[in-house]
């Protein structure tokens, strides 16, 4: 079966929004997420970054607590928490009531950031950041066993106890040795941000010297986005601002000022029927369609990915269809774009993930494969 995301980070690259512009932008998120909790979607991922000119979402527990409350199946992850920013205690019991209120539907994936200015911000000495990831995720494991220990020369306990037995599901994210050896040490499983098999390699290695389990969760090396639309060029004209938003702002050599600065680099974008490239300008070429190459059907979302996969070699997507599954479009487009998704898709469902359906026909009751 396969996974599923629908990623909300809730920027918008505009110049700003009315409070109630982002105030409905807020809340279509959250109308996203019940909408794709209810079409079999697996995951919401949320995110953190402060003081980003774009508006990042800055407090990803508090809406990772509302998408909690509005859903019931699917599971939340936020990735990534940046720790270093957090009081160790107060953060242990955040999730422990987020775990007992999703039952158990939490993912958190601690790292540490790379934004020294998010620091400054929060009067947290960057220089300090790795002794206090390792103080921050040492004190989660002993917090969620409801026991008494010792904390900062006292006795301290933190009620009450999460769902999950022995712990909510962490994970240590990072693309450095610090944060393998810290994920092998503690016995948390790794998750590298960029496909790094040398970086996997050595984190198994650390865990056989400590003598802990784990596992990796390392992404695939190609990860292009596709964006399933009926019309690429009107699709293209429409969004392709948005698509790019975070191509360029993640690109090397982006300005700060942009929102957060660079890490890995910029990915291939797809607009079925269009292939843009992510520099400073968008540049298109046309690219046979898979789904007008379709005889008398519709194609759904893994379909089309197994056939650009073909084309391309690539092993993974980031799926933005407007056509095919209305609520669960990623991309920072405005709210107001997103509601007549959503009106869409509740009058006539999208098709289910991995299946296909003639025009006009009804979803499979059986749900994803």
């Amino acid at each position: 079966m396969p996974a599923t995301v629908v990623r909300l980070n809730l920027v918008d690259p505009g110049p700003g929004d009315t409070p109630g512009a982002l105030s409905g932008r807020y809340r279509t998120a959250v109308e996203m997420a019940a909408y794709a909790d209810d079409h079999g979607v697996t995951t919401i991922q949320t995110e953190e970054h402060h003081g980003s000119p774009d508006g990042w979402l800055p407090s990803p527990l508090v809406f990772a607590g509302a998408v909690l409350g509005a859903t019931r199946r699917i599971a939340v992850t936020v990735s990534a928490l940046i720790g270093p920013l957090y009081d160790p205690l107060r953060l242990a019991e955040d999730i422990a009531v987020l775990d007992l209120t999703g039952g158990g539907r939490l993912v958190t994936v601690a790292g540490i950031g790379y934004r020294p200015e998010e620091y400054a911000a929060q009067g947290v000495d960057w220089r300090n950041r790795g002794a206090l990831q390792d103080e921050i995720l040492q004190t989660l494991l002993s917090a969620w066993t409801g026991e008494p220990f010792p904390y900062r020369g006292r006795t301290v306990r933190v009620t009450p106890r999460p769902y999950s037995r022995p712990h909510p599901l962490l994970l240590v994210g990072g693309s450095s040795r610090a944060a393998a050896r810290r994920a092998a040490r503690l016995g948390l499983p790794f998750f590298p941000s960029a496909h790094l098999p040398e970086l996997e390699a050595y984190y198994h290695a650390r865990r056989a010297e400590y003598g802990t389990d784990g596992w990796c969760l390392m992404p695939p090396g190609p990860v292009p986005l596709l964006h399933l639309a009926e019309d690429p060029d009107r699709a293209w004209a429409s969004y392709g601002h948005h698509l790019l938003h975070e191509a360029r702002t993640y690109a090397p050599g982006s300005p700060p000022t942009s929102g957060p600065p660079s890490a890995p680099g910029p990915r291939p974008w797809l607009t079925c029927g269009a292939k843009a490239s992510t520099g400073s300008s968008p540049r298109r070429r046309a690219w046979p369609s898979p789904r007008r190459r379709a005889t008398g059907r519709a194609w759904s979302c893994t379909r089309c990915a197994a056939a650009c996969r073909l084309r391309r070699g690539g092993a993974a997507f980031t799926f933005s269809p407007s056509v095919c599954s209305p609520g669960s479009r990623t991309g920072p487009c405005p709210a107001d774009h997103e509601r007549p998704f959503l009106r869409s898709g509740r009058e006539q469902p999208p098709p289910a993930f991995g299946r296909e359906v003639p025009p006009g026909g009804a979803p499979s009751a059986s749900g994803p494969e």
